[in-house]
């Protein structure tokens, strides 16, 4: 139980206009965590100050946003990162009261309709174009350009929602069903790309050895499920200036890379919209992914 007495004592102070004292008010209310946020918004319904409440609405998200840094620093520190999971915590950068339950729900059906069409006697492209049957034309996914600055298209829950998302959000729901269902893609990352590989039994992605370097079987578009060749991505290399011989290009990006690469796209979306705020705040949760990502 919440010290009631002490919270509306400390409720009385959030007007006062001596910063260091609402500094002070603020850090203590702050240090309840999210239990305390049934009681600002009750808080907020019954002001009409509105500088009241525009101070009662930025404790509630300062709130929720150091609950989400501890939940991802939680993430990260696991042996085995769940890519669709470090997905949901990214959402709820911006819907905090995200429906986790149904949106797993919907994440699973998606699953299933896939898992009903896969058998053992389908090569990787019929696998691959099975995949993007479903997800392209039965589910009616519709991938946008990152041009397009719309930060809407990289929570995966407005993915599940209005089917339109971005390379990274379209990319990370691809993989995580991937997974479920043993299809070896894997992400990869190439200057200004963000693609998936299909990775054979015999060939893996590019490993130096015995001066010979091993290829990937194919490789997948996740705005549109469009497939590329090995020399398809060798030749944008050269394009981009790039050494197609060079081994980064070509290995599998852990969730860790994935989550903060997408974070740091976000960032440059918020910024290229002017909400620097929002901008900064997705930077310090790239940086509590990106130390641990080459670990």
């Amino acid at each position: 139980m919440l010290p009631q007495k002490e919270i509306q004592a400390l409720f009385q102070l959030i007007d006062d206009p001596d910063h260091e004292v609402y500094d002070t008010v603020a850090t203590h209310i702050l240090g309840y965590g999210k239990e305390i946020i049934p009681s600002l918004e009750h808080l907020w319904e019954h002001t009409l100050d509105q500088q009241v409440q525009d101070r009662i609405a930025q404790l509630i998200h300062r709130v929720y946003f150091a609950d989400l840094q501890a939940a991802l620093r939680t993430w990260v520190a696991e042996d085995q990162p769940e890519l669709f999971r470090g997905a949901i915590l990214v959402a709820q950068y911006q819907y905090p009261d995200l429906n986790i339950p149904f949106l797993l729900t919907q994440f699973e059906q998606l699953r299933k309709n896939l898992w009903l069409e896969l058998n053992n006697y389908l090569t990787p492209i019929e696998k691959v174009n099975m995949f993007n049957g479903i997800i392209y034309n039965y589910y009616k996914l519709v991938g946008n350009e990152l041009t397009q600055q719309d930060p809407q298209h990289f929570f995966i829950n407005k993915v599940l929602e209005t089917k339109q998302g971005n390379t990274f959000s379209i990319g990370i729901l691809y993989l995580a069903l991937a997974r479920l269902l043993d299809i070896p893609i894997f992400a990869i990352a190439i200057p200004r790309q963000f693609l998936l590989a299909y990775v054979d039994t015999v060939q893996h992605f590019y490993t130096k050895g015995n001066d010979a370097l091993r290829r990937n079987s194919f490789f997948i578009d996740p705005l549109n499920g469009m497939i590329y060749t090995q020399n398809d991505v060798e030749f944008y290399l050269h394009k981009m200036q790039a050494n197609p011989q060079e081994p980064q290009y070509f290995a599998p990006q852990s969730p860790l890379q994935v989550i903060a690469l997408m974070l740091h796209e976000l960032a440059q979306c918020y910024t290229h919209n002017g909400d620097t705020t929002k901008a900064d705040e997705i930077k310090l949760l790239q940086a509590i992914v990106a130390p641990a990502q080459d670990q």
